[in-house]
Order: C-alpha cells, then sequence, then structure tokens
C-alpha cells in the first residue's frame, strides 16, 4: 500500500473538520459513462463512510446503473445518491469527463490523457480552461523518482493476459489444435479475479496430466517489460505451471521437443529489446533513456521462438518498435506457418511498439488478425497473420478488485485535495508534492509545468462579421 506524508494544511484540516462550526468539504464521486464497460469507481463505499465518519467530509455519489457497487451500497453505508453534483466543490471520476457535463469552478480530478497533447482530448481541455476549472491527473501523481503512486497497471496484466489466453485458446481450435486453453473466458466472464486464477490453475493440472498436441511442445510466451503491468500478467500465467527461460537459453529451450510438453515463459527487459547502433558500444539503460537514437532495435531477433508475445513496455515514438509491418511481411508470407500465433498488446499503443496494432478493442470482441499481404484486419482469430488482443481499458474487465485497490490509494490522496484552498493562486496552493505536479489546470490557466500545452490548444475560430 502506498503511504503519502500529510501537508501542514492537511493537518490543519483535519483538526478544523472536527469543529462543528466549519463547513465541511463536499466531494462528489461521477458515474462513469465513457462506454458500458466502465463499471469501476474511485472511491469504494467503505472507504467513503470511514472519510465521513472519520474526518467530516460530505460527499455525493452519482447514481449509476451499471457501476460494479451499486447505488444500494452506498446507501446503506450512509453515502448520499443521487444525480446533481453541483454542490460538490471536488468531483473525482476515473475517465474522461464529457465537454458538455463540465461545471465551471469545479476542481475535477481523472485520468485526463492530455499530457501529449492528445487531439481527441484538447477540446476538454480548453473547456477547463474556459469554465475557469482546476484539474488533477492521476497519471502525474509521482514520488521523488518519478514513478506513478496511483495506477491500473497490475490488473490491466491481470485481465490482459486472461484475454491473451483465451485468444490462443481459439487461434488454436481454428488451427485443429485442441487444448485446455479452449477453455479459458474472457476476463469479465469470470465471477473475479480469484475464480480466473483458480480455473487457470485447474487448467494448468490439466496440461500436466493430457499434455499439449507435439506442434506445441514447448510453448512459449514471451512478455515484455517488467514493471506492474508485466507483473500482474506473470501472475495470472503463473497459474498455469509455467517454467521461466532466460533470454540467452531461449533459442535452445524453444527448439527442444519433451515428450509430454510444458509452458515455457520469457522476461525481456531493454537490453534484449535494442542494441547500441555503434557496434563497439555497450548497452547503458540510462543513456538508452535519454538518447535512444544511439539504439537500434533487435527484438525481432526473438520473434521465430515465441508462441505468445504479451506486451507490456511504456513506449514513445522516439524508440524502436518491437514488432513492424516490414516484419510481419516477411514472415506471412504464403505457405509460411510463423511460430508467432498470438500478440497479446496491454502497452496498446496504436500504431506503437507493437506497429500491427492498427486499432483499440473492446472486451465483447477482443481480438482481430493483421494480414501483412493486404495491410488490413479483420475481427476474429482465424486467417492470415498474427492474432492482435489490443483492449484498451483492460481493469474494466476486474472492476471490483480495480477498484478497491485504487480506492485504498485515493483515501490517503483524498485529504490532501479537501484540505487544500482551491481559490488560491498556483504558487501559494498547498498540496502534498505529489499531488501538486499533478495539477495540469489551476483556475482556468495551465500549471507552468504543462503550458507547453498551449501549443496543442487551437484558437478556437471567431466567426466572420459579414454583415
Amino acid at each position: 500500500m502506498v503511504s503519502f506524508k500529510t501537508t501542514r494544511s492537511v493537518r490543519i484540516a483535519r483538526a478544523q473538520f472536527e469543529r462543528p462550526e466549519i463547513m465541511p468539504v463536499t466531494i462528489g464521486v461521477r458515474r462513469e459513462d465513457k462506454n458500458e464497460w466502465e463499471r469501476r469507481v474511485p472511491l469504494v463505499p467503505t472507504d467513503v463512510a470511514q472519510l465521513q465518519a472519520k474526518y467530516g467530509l460530505r460527499f455525493m455519489v452519482q447514481s449509476s446503473p451499471i457501476r460494479v457497487y451499486r447505488d444500494e451500497e452506498y446507501l446503506a453505508a450512509g453515502i448520499q445518491v443521487g444525480e446533481d453534483l453541483s454542490p460538490a466543490q471536488l468531483i473525482v471520476a476515473i475517465k474522461e469527463v464529457p465537454v458538455p457535463l463540465l461545471m465551471p469552478g469545479k476542481t475535477y480530478m481523472y485520468f485526463a490523457h492530455v499530457t501529449k497533447g492528445q487531439p481527441h482530448n484538447m477540446p476538454m481541455l480548453r473547456r477547463l480552461l474556459e469554465l475557469g476549472c482546476s484539474l488533477v491527473d492521476y497519471e502525474k501523481i509521482v514520488d521523488e523518482q518519478n514513478r506513478r503512486l496511483i495506477f491500473f497497471g497490475r490488473h490491466a496484466g491481470y485481465a490482459g493476459m486472461v484475454e491473451t489466453l483465451c485468444g490462443l485458446g481459439q487461434r488454436l481450435a481454428t488451427m485443429g489444435l485442441q487444448t485446455p486453453f479452449a477453455q479459458v473466458k474472457h476476463a469479465y466472464a469470470y465471477p473475479d479475479l480469484d475464480s480466473a486464477k483458480g480455473h487457470l490453475s485447474d487448467l494448468g493440472k490439466q496440461i500436466l496430466r493430457v499434455g499439449l498436441p507435439p506442434s506445441l511442445r514447448p510453448l512459449v510466451i514471451g512478455l515484455s517489460g517488467y514493471g506492474n503491468v508485466s507483473r500482474g500478467a506473470q501472475e495470472v500465467l503463473d497459474c498455469l505451471n509455467v517454467r521461466q527461460v532466460a533470454v540467452s537459453e531461449l533459442a535452445a529451450e524453444a527448439d527442444t521437443k519433451s515428450e509430454w510438453g510444458e509452458i515455457f515463459k520469457v522476461i525481456f527487459r531493454e537490453e534484449d529489446l535494442v542494441r547500441p547502433a555503434d557496434p563497439d558500444a555497450a548497452f547503458d539503460l540510462q543513456d538508452y533513456y535519454k538518447n535512444p537514437e544511439r539504439y537500434r532495435g533487435c527484438f525481432e531477433a526473438h520473434l521465430p521462438y515465441l508462441d505468445v508475445l504479451v506486451n507490456a513496455i511504456y513506449w514513445e515514438e522516439r524508440y524502436p518498435r518491437l514488432v513492424t509491418r516490414e516484419w510481419a511481411r516477411r514472415s506471412y508470407v504464403p505457405g509460411a506457418q510463423p511460430r508467432l500465433k498470438v500478440i497479446g498488446d496491454i502497452s496498446c499503443d496504436i500504431e506503437g511498439s507493437i506497429e500491427l496494432t492498427v486499432k483499440a478493442t473492446t472486451p465483447d470482441s477482443p481480438c482481430y488478425v493483421y494480414d501483412p499481404v493486404t495491410d488490413a484486419v479483420h475481427d476474429g482469430v482465424s486467417g492470415n497473420g498474427p492474432v492482435i488482443m489490443a483492449v484498451d481499458n483492460l481493469p474494466c474487465e476486474f472492476p471490483r478488485e480495480s477498484s478497491q485497490y485504487f480506492s485504498a490509494v485515493m483515501r490517503d490522496i483524498v485529504w490532501g485535495l479537501a484540505a487544500a484552498d482551491w481559490r488560491t493562486d498556483f504558487a501559494e496552493l498547498d498540496l502534498p508534492s505529489h499531488i501538486k505536479k499533478a495539477v495540469i489546470v489551476h483556475k482556468g490557466e495551465l500549471a507552468p509545468s504543462y503550458r507547453y500545452l498551449e501549443q496543442f490548444l487551437e484558437p478556437v475560430q471567431q466567426p466572420v462579421d459579414r454583415s
């Protein structure tokens, strides 16, 4: 669990809120309505009730027909549920608030997806500025080492691995290979994460009993990355009784045909993904981060030994890709049967580290096949080319566990938000440092660290006077 130090304003506020003459801050918990799959909530009923009872904060929860925690659960915990959040000074959510629903002068907190100048969210950012709002972005709440303190990465890994294995079972079935993987369900079809892990453990035992078809011996699953997303994916994968193989041993182990068949996992780090452009230079991790142009991608040399690739890395355009269209065109030629069958792209950067990821998918249709010959995709798992699993909102497939984890961290963060006087100028805004670094907009102006976003905000076109 992440713990945060309290600022002086937080300590003062705690004392003040215990005095009945002080009007408590009202915090609104917004419903999620980006799509039918988004059932998470930033604060679960037990945590909201604790904050209300212990510190005197007031909460208003917007009614929702799909939220994983029902209205009745909040009401039973003594929390106000309704439609109108206008009395709230602070409004917290998971996903972006639609532009027409933004209210003047409010402080909002959600995953904003604006710090890279994402075009689809610039109208939202512009409207926040126009309305004199403040915006805190979860993604920018980081520690002194710039590590994120609140995230859903591990839960993306959980669901991403389940969906990847589900896609693998379906793809193998289209190839005439009947395996226990065909029994893997979509992540959202399991009652909870423990049920999914228990089912995979049973399938792992079944594989030990009946083995795998000879053409799948061994089955090699590679994971790019070793952070929270990868750790979540590995936690699920390990339920199948896998054996880890070093990258240096991959080529030899992948070609070893066992009598019964095994499942191998291989974890790829940065030094396995790229090499220095200068043949006389040695790989240096910090140099790679600072000067990626000095490095060239080498990951495609590993692909002939993988049946499944699970992508869990952070990627920007300045870094080399892992899988390219050119590699796919060379590999999936007529008559060829490359070993790589499925790519579970948990990172889901469109045409990013996996260039074959050309669109994002949804939980009810998580996979498509990329055809390198036609450079086209079609939904499903059959056809020439690898299966791509590219659900862009994987944590929503385990909504209760995701919400519980997120809320446990938010429980401490909320205090910092509630204690601050959001009417003051940014320089005087007294927030814990990890929260203040995440303030993108304050009182209708971009915070100093985010003024570079002005270049992405096109000026509003003024109407032409034709009188």
